[in-house]
């Protein structure tokens, strides 16, 4: 995912690359923990892997409640969103 924005995913691939962080689908633990970090950089929210790992009390942390919540922060404040479909 080198040199990848948030523009160059669709909604679908996005949820399917929190699926695969969540369930920790990777060869190594190395591995696992650059998707992590990617999913921070990609996103540019605050929270970063929090949306994932420790969300706000009542937030909806499956993949496709952790990409609205980045869709809805990034349109807040003026960046690109997903790639459409």
């Amino acid at each position: 995912m080198a040199n990848k924005t948030l523009a160059d995913y669709t909604e679908q691939e996005f949820i399917e690359f929190i699926e695969k962080i969540k369930k920790a689908d990777f060869a190594t633990e190395s591995e696992h923990d650059e998707a992590i970090y990617e999913f921070s950089q990609l996103t540019e929210h605050p929270d970063g892997w929090d949306l994932i790992y420790h969300p706000q009390a009542g937030a909806d942390n499956s993949p496709a409640g952790v990409v609205k919540t980045v869709k809805e922060w990034r349109a807040a404040n003026g960046k690109p969103g997903f790639k459409k479909s």
